[in-house]
């Protein structure tokens, strides 16, 4: 049976750094921002219709990686409880309970990650001091309650 892992953390929490570690551990890593990098996009935020041809094409490719048996590392946000329940429900039909891996870093940590970004990759996009702050404050930290949770402080 396939392990997912749900990485789940805002901008500059360190979830790509920790999924790069899986991916070297064995697991397939997708990636949004990877995948945005790859089609030329160099900027965020992703435009809507955009950011929806993406999720579906790692959507499809999270399915047959699970069909084959791997175990995938979902390097996205999870930024929102939503998020985090509607993955689970796509991936329960499969035999497969994901576990979240939470990032919890401080505000300042993860902001000055961001600003410190060089735009390199993908994995090193820049971001607006003003959005970099609203996605921290926004984020939901995810709860016990959700299904299996690993916290990393």
């Amino acid at each position: 049976m396939s392990r997912v892992v749900l990485m789940c953390g805002p901008a500059g929490a360190g979830k790509s750094t920790v999924a790069r570690h899986l991916e070297a551990q064995g697991m397939t890593r997708l990636s949004f921002d990877q995948e945005a990098w790859e089609r030329g996009i160099h900027e965020m935020p992703l435009p809507p219709e955009l950011h929806r041809e993406i999720e579906g094409h790692l959507r499809s490719r999270l399915f047959d990686l699970v069909a084959a048996g791997a175990d995938v590392v979902l390097d996205f946000s999870f930024w929102s409880k939503r998020a985090r329940t509607e993955y689970r429900e796509l991936l329960r039909p499969l035999g497969v309970e994901p576990e979240t891996v939470y990032l919890a870093t401080p505000r300042d940590v993860a902001l000055g990650r961001v600003h410190a970004r060089a735009a390199a990759g993908g994995d090193d996009y820049r971001l607006d001091e003003e959005l970099a702050a609203a996605y921290f404050d926004h984020f939901e930290p995810p709860t016990e309650d959700e299904g299996p949770l690993t916290v990393i402080s």
